[in-house]
């Protein structure tokens, strides 16, 4: 099941990068998709949810709603 999550600082193509390498360096297999006009990512991928969310923070961005 995909996992659709709102990232508040994600401002250009360059962050959506960055936060697509991020999750692929933990779960390489993950599907990414990120929409820079609408700040969403969505991660299908095996790792849990939490695992998603701890390795776009650690990349230096803003999930909504987790802190």
């Amino acid at each position: 099941m995909a996992l659709k999550l709102k990232i508040t600082n994600m401002k250009c193509d360059d962050c959506a990068g960055k936060i697509s390498e991020a999750i692929k360096v933990m779960e390489p297999d993950a599907k990414v998709e990120a929409d820079v006009d609408s700040k969403t990512v969505t991660v299908d991928c095996k790792a849990s949810d939490e695992t998603i969310k701890q390795a776009i923070v650690a990349a230096g961005y803003h999930v909504e709603g987790y802190q």
